[in-house]
């Protein structure tokens, strides 16, 4: 068994045992990563409600900013410092660093009408739906 890469193209077994299937390389290439922020979107009669998956990362370090009609939202998890003592990583599959995700909201949303709450590892965002127009009722302008 080879803990290491050999070359950039060979893998290494533990490489090759812990391919993602589903995105295509290992965790190692970055394909784990897309597994981060899933978000699903539900559209309800007045609002949108948003559910976006943050495993692992902390309320504190995840920032919601609305700008320009755009809900943007940033998570950052820090690496853990390794300590020499207690042994060293020889593959970490867990993610850090920092990912965005922006989505459109328009103008009618703003930081006052925009909720969010953090439960369990999943972010949850409700954002109101602007009011359709009323169309404009034809009026009768009198002839003299």
């Amino acid at each position: 068994m080879y803990i290491t890469k050999r070359d950039n193209t060979a893998n290494s077994f533990i490489d090759e045992f812990f391919r993602d299937p589903f995105w295509g390389g290992s965790y190692e290439q970055g394909g784990g990563s897309g597994r981060i922020m899933k978000t699903d979107v539900k559209e309800k009669a007045d609002r949108y409600t948003l559910s976006m998956e943050l495993p692992g990362i902390a309320k504190e370090d995840i920032r919601v900013e609305l700008k320009e009609g755009y809900l943007t939202v940033t998570a950052t998890k820090s690496a853990a410092k390794e300590d020499s003592e207690e042994g060293r990583y020889i593959r970490k599959e867990r993610f850090e660093g920092s990912c965005k995700r922006s989505f459109y909201v328009g103008d009618y949303a703003s930081e006052e009408n925009v909720k969010a709450s953090y439960t369990d590892g999943v972010l949850f965002l409700d954002i109101p739906k602007q009011p359709e127009p009323k169309p404009e009722e034809p009026k009768m302008i009198t002839i003299y």
